[in-house]
């Protein structure tokens, strides 16, 4: 019985990882942004861990937002996701690691459209659409190491 087991959630283990390369490349072809790309802000934000949550505080410590899941969706997001009926709850968020990032994706192509395809605009993915020098910083920093990580993804390397 151990060993059915063990041999079951190793190939539940197995199943899951071209389900991730799926997530990605659907997101990719409905959003047409470039799966590898998606993969690399996935690296970035989460380290690709579908259970992730970050925790965004103000200059005085006070909690602002969270972020969930493989793609760090904002919980800023989540009312307007309910209303559109794509979410039930903010829970979908990291317990759904394809709809995630189907969501991330959508926010990405949604930033794109408002401010241009480039790197800029891709780091307002991370540090939002505030025109302060600070910001913009915070958004090329941001940028300079998607880009490393897709590099990296490019050329068949892991990120």
């Amino acid at each position: 019985m151990k060993t059915l087991l063990s041999l079951l959630a190793l190939l539940a283990g197995l199943a899951a990882l071209p389900a991730q390369a799926f997530c990605f490349k659907e997101a990719g072809l409905r959003y047409q942004i470039d799966p590898r790309l998606l993969k690399s802000i996935a690296r970035q934000e989460s380290g690709m861990n579908p259970k992730a949550v970050g925790v965004n505080k103000n200059k005085d410590g006070k909690v602002i937002s969270r972020d969930y899941g493989v793609m760090q969706v904002n919980d800023t997001h989540v009312p307007r996701l309910v209303k559109m009926g794509v979410l039930r709850t903010k829970e979908d968020l990291i317990t759904n690691p394809c709809l995630n990032v189907q969501i991330g994706a959508w926010i990405l192509a949604t930033h794109l459209q408002k401010c241009g395809v480039n790197w800029s605009c891709l780091g307002s993915y991370n540090a939002g659409f505030a025109s302060t020098e600070r910001q913009e910083e915070r958004r090329m920093r941001y940028a300079r190491e998607i880009y490393r990580r897709y590099s990296l993804e490019l050329a068949g390397k892991r990120s």
